[in-house]
């Protein structure tokens, strides 16, 4: 069997996977990635970058529906049509730039990329199943795991016929007619209201209370509006029990015990993601773990001496602006750089319709740190980019220290407020009082002025509302 050794080897070509070896080997190191699938792991093939490209095109289709009839802006079309084979070969040209670009980086910065799976064989040893069927053992004196996530799967609905993940919602190319979404987080709501919006009849199972269970329930009220003016019917305080015997619809089960069935050509199972620990040997390692993850350190270095894991991995928050930022300072701590992971903030987007974005503290987060606050929020309805924009929906609002002002965290609902995460994010690291956010011009008319506003509200001298 061929052996090759490196100075790092990086079991994974996911954003936190190959941004670590694009680094390391910046700084001299000779470094190898090995990935059994695509470049660009989840996020770019089957995640992030393809589900935002559906979501784009569904609303431009829904916008062009909505100018076929009477309409505001009193622009007047046809009744449109859509081909779905077409648009996912555009969504797949989209993701065939971005991995392509991925690949062309690694060439460029001398990464060796092995394409197969890899099985570790002790922490400075793995073997890789190569796509060309020749078998390939490398020795590394730094292991760097970036295996990322997998869907959690459901007993009651074993994936295959009209069961599917995220994955192959993606790549549907005929609408069906009947989808229930099994799960009111982000990915579920954010795939059924594209759906949705593309023509299909779209119902959500939850076993919460509510959707978005995980965030802010203040900011998930413009979302929950938003579902029900698109006619998507949810099923809160439920639990899906199983497809009929016919295989056309989804036992549901609320919590008082009520059963019945909903139609459906295809059930979307989006109750989560936990990290990939499975088929790799992992459990050869005995790695110390955190519940499903790997056990971290603040410098990303795991129970065993030079083997480090980032990204999903080491658990939440599942998000690959996180994997990407570890992978970087990983590479740079290999390099003898001194370096930790402690950002104050790490943006969090859901791409719902509209839109939400949560950075740093949440008002509720400050309670329970014993924290005294003062949180202000600056309504979209007195913006006028928003206005112009046909939203005026959903607001920004400021968490800051009650006694240096301080700015902890920042929230926002509304259209397009995604943009806004930048912004965010500078603000708290760079440790900004509100006063600091409010003497800031802010471009006119832009979204970014709610940012401004909500900063002179929580000052007690708001000018716009």
């Amino acid at each position: 069997m061929k052996t090759i050794s490196k100075k790092l080897l990086v079991i994974g070509g996911g954003p936190g996977g190959y941004v670590a070896a694009i680094r390391a080997a910046q700084l001299g190191l000779p470094t190898v990635l090995v990935e059994g699938e695509h470049l660009g792991g989840v996020c770019l093939n089957v995640g992030c970058i393809p589900s935002k490209a559906l979501i784009h095109a569904a609303g431009e289709y829904e916008k062009a529906n909505r100018f076929a009839g009477d309409n505001a802006l009193g622009i007047r079309v046809q009744q449109p049509s859509i081909d779905l084979a077409r648009m996912q070969q555009w969504k797949d040209g989209v993701v065939g730039k971005l991995t392509g670009g991925v690949a062309a980086l690694l060439r460029k910065a001398g990464v060796q990329v092995v394409r197969g799976w890899a099985t570790l064989l002790d922490g400075k040893t793995v073997e890789v199943a190569t796509q060309e069927g020749e078998p390939l053992r490398i020795a590394c004196e730094h292991l760097l795991l970036a295996t990322g996530s997998v869907p959690v799967p459901l007993p009651s609905l074993p994936l295959g016929g009209p069961v599917i993940t995220s994955t192959e919602a993606l790549a549907l190319t005929e609408r069906p007619k009947h989808l229930v979404v099994v799960g009111a987080g982000y990915i579920g709501l954010e795939l059924g209201m594209a759906w949705r919006k593309l023509g299909a009849e779209v119902a959500v199972v939850e076993a919460a209370g509510r959707i978005l269970p995980t965030y802010d329930e203040e900011l998930a009220k413009p979302v929950l509006a938003s579902l029900r003016r698109m006619g998507i019917t949810l099923h809160l305080n439920c639990k899906a029990e199983g497809l009929t015997e016919a295989g056309d619809g989804l036992h549901v089960r609320s919590s008082k015990a009520d059963e019945f069935a909903l139609p459906a050509d295809k059930v979307l199972v989006a109750a989560g993601r936990v990290p990939r620990t499975q088929g790799y040997g992992l459990e050869s390692l005995q790695l110390d773990m955190a519940g499903r993850a790997v056990k971290i350190d603040d410098q990303c270095r795991t129970s065993m001496r030079n083997v480090w894991a980032i990204g999903d991995l080491t658990g939440e928050p599942l998000l690959a602006h996180r994997a990407m930022a570890q992978g970087e300072m990983v590479a740079e701590l290999v390099a003898g750089h001194k370096r930790r992971f402690d950002p104050m903030a790490i943006p969090a987007v859901c791409f719902t319709d509209p839109e939400l974005v949560v950075a740093g503290m949440t008002p509720a987060d400050a309670e329970s740190r014993g924290l005294e606050v003062r949180v202000s929020s600056f309504p979209f309805a007195a913006n006028g980019r928003s206005l112009s924009m046909e939203s005026g929906e959903g607001f920004v609002r400021v968490v800051a220290r009650a006694d240096t002002h301080q700015v902890l965290g920042w929230q926002a609902v509304g259209a397009g407020v995604s943009e806004l995460s930048a912004a965010f994010g500078y603000a708290i690291e760079m440790g900004a009082r509100l006063e600091d956010v409010a003497g800031i011009i802010h471009a006119h008319p832009t979204l970014g002025e709610a940012v401004q506003e909500a900063a002179l509200r929580g000052l007690g001298r708001a000018l716009h509302i």
